[in-house]
């Protein structure tokens, strides 16, 4: 039994009572089971949009699929698993040039940053385009060797590994 059909029993079973339409207990409640009816109807309308809505969601759906389809066939497929794979060599050669995460000071992006662009001392920033700048001068000797750390230096607090004393 769906919803007209509920208020349309209990409005029987209102009208089987026989009660007097002239009394205010009977009008409210008359108004109440009037009330429900409407919103029953409502709700019927409601349920019947949405069910439009749905097919129609349904069939843009298959018409977006069936575009995806023509636009990206199976070469595409194959040319992104070898972009994939190229992606990943390129990772794998580069065990020697490892990656650091920086944050940047004025918009808080983090960066992952290889070895050789610290180095080279800056970078902007994607993000915001701050240029980012590292200076590893105390860490280089004249020679621009790398200095040997004893672990009671300043030029290395942040990143030496060695404990302090």
């Amino acid at each position: 039994m769906n919803l007209t059909e509920k208020i349309a029993y209990i409005k029987g079973l209102a009208e089987g009572l026989s009660l007097d339409s002239s009394k205010p207990e009977v009008k409210v409640i008359n108004a109440i089971i009037d009330l429900l009816d409407d919103m029953a109807y409502d709700v019927k309308d409601m349920e019947d949009l949405y069910d439009e809505l749905s097919a129609q969601v349904d069939e843009m759906d298959q018409d977006l699929a069936d575009v995806e389809d023509e636009l990206f066939d199976d070469d595409y497929d194959d040319d992104y698993d070898d972009l994939d794979d190229d992606y990943d060599d390129v990772f794998d050669e580069d065990e020697d040039n490892p990656y650091y995460e920086v944050t940047c000071g004025a918009c808080g992006e983090k960066i992952n940053v290889s070895e050789d662009v610290l180095l080279e001392g800056e970078i902007e920033c994607p993000n915001c385009g701050e240029v980012l700048e590292f200076d590893f001068s105390d860490l280089f000797d004249e020679d621009e060797d790398l200095v040997e750390c004893d672990g009671d230096c300043s030029a290395c607090e942040d990143v030496c590994d060695e404990p302090k004393e």
